[in-house]
């Protein structure tokens, strides 16, 4: 079926047209401030935010009214959940009791377009009294809350994608991605790793994905292992007790040297002689993971290979054991 064109100025009942056009201004909006952080004054106060707040002893105070609060709330969860202790502060509370909150050696990031919304007011003046690092994130620098910050991120003057230009829209989306490129910015100047991410995230899929091997495997008496020199029916009832369907199989140092499957079994079936030593069975050199490495990565192997264990070693000696169901039910998928 195809599409009837539209007229300029008119609108497809789809509202397709509508979409595209809303997406196109707010890339637009996104290349000027992509430009505004490569330039004076925006780049230079951009990384003074950056080494004042990962510099600070308190929190992140982030605090915006309508529009813009609801993107300080979500700047205030991003901060947290990588490593920069924040909080959200609502500015009609603060005027009634939750100025408090705000402690010494914290900073506060406020959010205003227009830099003049009255309802920051009492948070500005509070900043002022008290000696509180102030950093305002306005598009009109000359504005109240602009020249009463320490810190001012100019933000580049944006059409919203609106049609009557009133809603705020690209305008927002500025502030998102600014407020990202602020958490991003902390994270890589501290270091923050995976591990660090899990410590923040432990449930759901996120969770599982982030945990490593080392926290899922088996160990000790759960793993399936004889040692070499083992007989083939040693090594057939090890297998056979434990839930892995396979044995390693470990020299007098327990390093791992080989694994004895189902598969192996099966061929060993045309065997004679049952006290076979088990080198003669095994399979050498089998697929061997490091603790630390993530439950993700580890599925991904067992997939490749098509496999459904794979034994953990530490230093080249078996540690442990983890089968692709340990990996399904912590809930990676």
């Amino acid at each position: 079926m195809s599409m009837q064109a539209t007229a300029p100025g008119e609108y497809d009942d789809s509202g397709l047209l509508s979409a595209l056009r809303t997406t196109r201004i707010e890339m637009d909006a996104l290349r000027a401030l992509s430009d505004a952080l490569r330039m004076a004054p925006l780049r230079d106060s951009f990384v003074a935010a950056v080494a004042k707040i990962s510099s600070h002893t308190g929190r992140l105070i982030v605090s915006g009214m309508g529009k813009s609060g609801l993107v300080a709330r979500k700047i205030a969860a991003t901060m947290t959940s990588t490593g920069t202790p924040a909080m959200f502060l609502h500015p009609g509370d603060a005027s009634h009791g939750d100025l408090g909150m705000i402690g010494h050696g914290d900073t506060v990031l406020a959010l205003s377009w227009s830099g003049e919304t009255t309802e920051l007011g009492d948070i500005i003046a509070y900043c002022r009294r008290f000696g509180v690092t102030l950093i305002v994130a306005t598009a009109c620098p000359n504005s109240t809350a602009g020249r009463a910050a320490d810190i001012c991120l100019a933000l580049p003057q944006v059409r919203e994608a609106c049609p009557n230009e009133l809603a705020p829209t690209s305008s927002t989306t500025v502030q998102v991605v600014l407020g990202d490129a602020l958490a991003v910015a902390l994270i890589e100047r501290r270091g923050f790793t995976r591990s660090d991410f899990l410590t923040f995230h432990p449930g759901g899929r996120l969770g599982a994905q982030l945990a490593t091997v080392g926290q899922l495997m088996a160990r000790g008496d759960d793993v399936p292992v004889v040692r070499i020199g083992a007989s083939l029916v040693d090594a057939t009832i090890e297998m056979s007790r434990k839930r892995y369907g396979c044995t390693a199989v470990v020299d007098e140092d327990n390093r791992l040297v080989g694994a004895f499957t189902d598969g192996d079994l099966r061929r060993s079936f045309t065997s004679q002689h049952l006290g076979d030593d088990i080198r003669h069975h095994m399979t050498a050199t089998p697929i061997a993971i490091l603790p630390e490495t993530l439950s993700s990565d580890a599925l991904r192997i067992l997939n490749e290979r098509a496999v459904s264990v794979l034994f953990v070693c530490e230093n080249e000696r078996l540690v442990g054991a983890i089968h692709l169901h340990d990996i399904l039910r912590a809930g990676v998928a």
